[in-house]
């Protein structure tokens, strides 16, 4: 992978300037190879990870589990498509094992994402059963801590 997007991937909060230094180029090259990156569809968007803990957030998220039944010229794509449309979905993921579907939703409340199941998700045409398991607290998301270490300075202890 491009030195470059290695850098943004772990923190795209870095400058153009930044990054130049980083790579030893000029920050003008930098700027024009995200901007290319950015036009050819390699670069999708940029995130940040918030700790929603501190900021009061009381959000809903489930992973859901569905099987699916592959369309004929389509397979699980069109499917996968579909439901990746949906406003609650915010990743969706083609899996080996057990499911075909890895479908990660928001919402307000448990209620929420319920009624998303059971009145959209389940509905779909093609869609043979789903699990749903709630999330109910992170520790690392993305790769990144949602509590640092704390070094704590302990006194040797001495008889």
């Amino acid at each position: 992978m491009d030195p470059l997007l290695k850098l943004l991937r772990d923190n795209a909060a870095l400058k153009a300037s930044q990054l130049a230094a980083l790579l030893n180029s000029t920050e003008a090259d930098v700027a024009a190879k995200v901007k290319a990156y950015e036009d050819d569809e390699v670069i999708l968007g940029y995130r940040t990870i918030l700790n929603e803990e501190k900021l009061g957030v009381t959000l809903v998220r489930a992973v859901i589990e569905v099987k699916i039944t592959p369309e004929r010229g389509g397979g699980f794509d069109r499917l996968a498509e579909r439901i990746s449309k949906y406003d609650e979905v915010k990743s969706c993921w083609l899996m080996s094992g057990a499911y075909d579907l890895l479908v990660i939703v928001e919402g307000e409340s448990l209620r929420d994402v319920a009624m998303f199941v059971a009145e959209k998700l389940s509905t779909v045409h093609g869609v043979i059963s789903t699990a749903t398991h709630f999330m109910l607290k992170p520790y690392k998301q993305q790769g990144v801590l949602m509590k640092p270490e704390r070094h704590e300075e302990r006194l040797a202890v001495t008889p």
